[in-house]
């Protein structure tokens, strides 16, 4: 099902944004400035009319303050990131929580679920749809919470808000984990990342095809969108192979995928807009670090300075 023509939505191109800096991050509490953001958003209009944010802290106030007082043309779909609620042992960085960090986290949860719910009301022209997550039930995630918590936090943000809901994972989990949860939301969110997957850059969109096949397929009657697809410019080794990071790379998989999304009519959020320094590891070098299809001082990478 096309999600444009499902919630009456102009077809155009969508990307995700995170907007930190260097020595700025979710982390420290240090976020952009209004100015900031503004010169961001400057550069990505002329590009792209959707932004999909991850949660809802004082980056995501800003950014929603841009858009409404510059009176920029994009539509937001904002998440609220929610924190681990159980332990996940599977986790391959073994981030464990004591019973104390795991309560407060819920109740902190509960919080960003209101606060979503409190800008979507605030914003109803802008924002036009909502996640109740991001990655929080995949096999390897550190902030793990259960489905039926999940469902919860869907239904409550359906009661308080009138935008459609979602929620925002790996392909995977949708093929038989979140069964329940499909039945819940007003469409799905698929992240899909051949290049994390060790396939090279001749066979990523052929793969992309079939993570969203796969599960467009499984739920006929619900529309299905990439929340997540990229491809990193730089990697270290650690879970991308270096030789299978570049910018070559990433700007032939970036125009094979807009190609097949557009002539599909298939809502996708390129990941990422810019680099974002903050991630992963002290190592500079880091995969995480690298996604954007700008540097982190705004300059243009490769695809960027074709199209």
């Amino acid at each position: 099902m096309n999600l444009f023509k499902t919630f009456g939505l102009a077809t155009g191109k969508a990307i995700c944004y995170s907007g930190y800096r260097d020595g700025q991050s979710p982390e420290l509490g240090i976020y952009p400035a209004y100015e900031q953001i503004k010169e961001d958003l400057l550069i990505l209009q002329n590009h792209w009319s959707y932004i999909r944010l991850y949660d809802c802290s004082l980056h995501a106030e800003t950014v929603l303050k841009v858009i409404d007082q510059e009176n920029l043309n994009f539509k937001v779909m904002l998440g609220a990131y929610i924190g681990a609620e159980l332990n996940n042992f599977g986790c391959p960085w073994g981030i464990v929580f004591s019973e104390e960090e795991l309560k407060k986290n819920a109740k902190d949860n509960l919080t960003r679920i209101k606060k979503l719910i409190s800008l979507a009301n605030q914003y109803p022209d802008i924002i036009f749809s909502l996640s109740a997550g991001n990655e929080a039930t995949v096999e390897w995630t550190d902030h793990y919470v259960s489905v039926d918590k999940v469902i919860t936090y869907v239904r409550m943000i359906k009661k308080g808000a009138r935008q459609p809901v979602t929620f925002s994972e790996n392909y995977v989990p949708w093929y038989d984990k979140l069964k329940m949860l499909a039945d819940e939301v007003d469409f799905i969110s698929i992240h899909t990342y051949p290049v994390w997957e060790y396939k090279g850059i001749h066979e990523a969109l052929e793969y992309t095809k079939q993570n969203y096949s796969g599960i467009a397929g499984k739920y006929p009657d619900k529309p299905v969108v990439i929340t997540e697809a990229g491809w990193a410019t730089v990697s270290n080794g650690r879970g991308i192979n270096r030789e299978n990071a570049g910018q070559e790379f990433q700007a032939k998989y970036y125009h094979d995928l807009k190609k097949w999304t557009t002539d599909s009519g298939i809502m996708t959020f390129w990941f990422e807009a810019f680099d974002e320094p903050w991630k992963g590891s002290p190592e500079a070098m880091e995969p995480e670090k690298h996604w954007g299809l700008y540097t982190v001082d705004r300059k243009a990478k490769k695809v960027m300075q074709e199209s």
